[in-house]
């Protein structure tokens, strides 16, 4: 039987990484320190020797799906480490969350071409074992954060980034500012904290995004003639709507009078250009049919993420907006998350190499967060 090349390394695959609660503001005082967060999949990196164990957040492999990245960390020259960071694409100026979805194929083939089209990058803000097997995570942040730079600094050339980070709570603040919808949120973590596998150890604060959509269509409710999920649709440079995403957040005792104002202006195009798929998880076979209206009516709805042109999950219906034309809603009003150059740029980092390096003011070997 073959040695485990685990053993005795302190922490193997199978570690839990730490995760962050959500927050409505970022937290103040000393000891805390902040960076991006980015739009990514968080990841775990166990290299022992000849072995390299790439994992999730959940804990499934990800080396199958993304061997240049594995291939990446087998090329530094160390026989042992863990590091925490997210897999971002950039792609045209944005972080492409779409082309890592589409990473997780069965086809190996497949996988390898995109791995050769849309390699991804690591970006690193942990570091749980040192090179020389010393374990880290029940070191302060700090100490940890050190190591990460002295890490980087010995091996980025390798196509690793180093996220940038700050101990200035009104630096932290103006990132959320000047990045706008650009960037995802911003990470707090206490400088003097170890780090606890599995808890939400962190603070993540979120870009609250609004958006005015076009109500292009409607479901019914599951066994019902009540209006169940509005869709939604924004214009394209073209001038056809296309289908963003829902909205489902509809108060019981509105439906009714929703459902009328709905119907009355039923019918229609609808959609005339990316039009809505075929059931999902919460539809009937029967309220898997949408319903096309005549763009009329305006909302406005807060979401979190955009992928590929659309909202990754469910919108919070904000209000309605009948001071709005339906033509006026446009895709350019939505934000993508910036990749890490144009980022730079938009933090006031500097040229595009700032967005592997600490802004201004802040300690390079301190601080540190961790995206999710």
């Amino acid at each position: 039987m073959a040695a485990d090349p685990w053993a005795g390394s302190g922490i193997a695959p199978g570690y839990e990484p730490m995760e962050a609660r959500l927050a409505a503001a970022l937290p103040d005082g000393p000891g805390w320190q902040y960076e991006p967060k980015w739009d990514g999949f968080r990841f775990l990196a166990f290299r022992a020797g000849d072995a390299i164990d790439l994992r999730s957040k959940s804990g499934k492999s990800l080396g199958r799906f993304f061997p240049e990245v594995v291939a990446r960390l087998a090329a530094i020259a160390a026989d042992r480490f863990v590091l925490d960071g997210e897999l971002i694409i950039p792609l045209g100026g944005r972080l492409a969350f779409d082309a890592l979805q589409a990473r997780l194929h069965p086809a190996e083939s497949r996988i390898r071409k995109l791995a050769a089209e849309t390699p991804a990058d690591c970006m690193l803000f942990d570091m749980l074992v040192d090179t020389d097997g010393t374990v880290l995570a029940d070191r302060p942040l700090a100490r940890r954060r050190d190591a990460l730079a002295r890490f980087h600094a010995r091996h980025g050339a390798a196509g690793l980034l180093l996220s940038p980070c700050t101990a200035a709570h009104g630096q932290a603040a103006e990132w959320l500012a000047a990045a706008g919808g650009a960037l995802d949120g911003v990470v707090a973590k206490r400088a003097d904290g170890r780090y606890a596998p599995g808890e939400r150890a962190m603070i993540k604060v979120k870009q609250h995004r609004t958006a005015d959509c076009v109500v292009g269509g409607f479901r019914y409710g599951a066994d019902s003639r009540l209006v169940g999920s509005l869709l939604l649709g924004l214009y394209d440079d073209s001038g056809r709507l296309d289908h963003v995403g829902f909205t489902s957040g509809i108060a019981d005792s509105e439906r009714a009078d929703l459902t009328a104002r709905l119907e009355a202006v039923a019918g229609g195009e609808g959609f005339t250009g990316r039009a809505p798929g075929g059931p999902s998880r919460w539809s009937t076979e029967r309220s898997a049919e949408w319903q096309p209206l005549h763009p009329e009516l305006v909302v406005e709805v807060g979401y979190d993420q955009v992928t590929a042109d659309r909202f990754r999950h469910g919108t919070r219906l904000i209000r309605w907006r009948p001071d709005k034309a339906a033509r006026q809603c446009r895709m350019d009003q939505l934000a993508h998350e910036l990749a890490p150059a144009e980022l730079a740029s938009a933090l006031g980092l500097g040229p595009a190499a700032a967005a592997v390096s600490p802004p201004a003011g802040a300690n390079p070997g301190r601080g540190g967060g961790e995206a999710r």
